[in-house]
């Protein structure tokens, strides 16, 4: 965690800056990340009794978080792995001009990840995206919830979403 002050995605300004890329993209962090992440979906899922087929969320933050937890299911089981998949900001202007790219397919029930949640709309961007390529997004995984209304936000239409940490595990740890 940085504190000064730091202009967020979500047009907010904010006394600290939690950088998850310093995690999800180095090796160590990412296949720790993915083991955890899997755990949550794979119990949660179990709970729910529904077999999820795929992972992704909104690019960039959600990117490396859900081929880490993608990577772990196929370490767990070669024969029944989830697919990734990345929602892009914009439909892409050339080839098949998608906005869902990767291994996504209509009627895939979905985890919807995230890296950070603060109020929720690249998670949100993420699941309108899913549900109207016909998805079905089961519920929703964040590695931190900055506990700035994100999460209700994200309830609020319907979505149960599941942090790692919150920011206030984050802030007592770091005590």
């Amino acid at each position: 965690m940085f504190y000064g002050d730091f202009a967020l995605s979500s047009g907010g300004r904010s006394p600290y800056y939690i950088d998850c890329r310093l995690t999800t993209l180095n090796p160590e962090g990412a296949a720790a990340v993915g083991e955890l992440l899997f755990s949550l979906i794979r119990d949660e899922a179990g709970r729910r009794k529904v077999h999820i087929d795929s992972v992704g969320g909104l690019t960039m933050g959600a990117d490396p978080v859900a081929l880490a937890i993608g990577l772990a299911s196929f370490r767990s089981s070669p024969s029944d792995f989830l697919q990734v998949f990345t929602v892009r900001k914009q439909p892409k202007a050339h080839g098949q001009t998608k906005l869902i790219e990767g291994n996504f397919k209509e009627g895939h029930r979905v985890v919807v990840v995230d890296d950070v949640v603060t109020k929720g709309d690249s998670t949100l961007r993420a699941i309108d995206a899913v549900r109207s390529a016909g998805g079905i997004v089961e519920f929703a995984v964040v590695l931190v919830d900055r506990q700035e209304g994100g999460r209700h936000n994200i309830e609020s239409k319907g979505v149960s979403v599941f942090p790692l940490f919150t920011k206030s595990e984050l802030i007592d740890a770091g005590k």
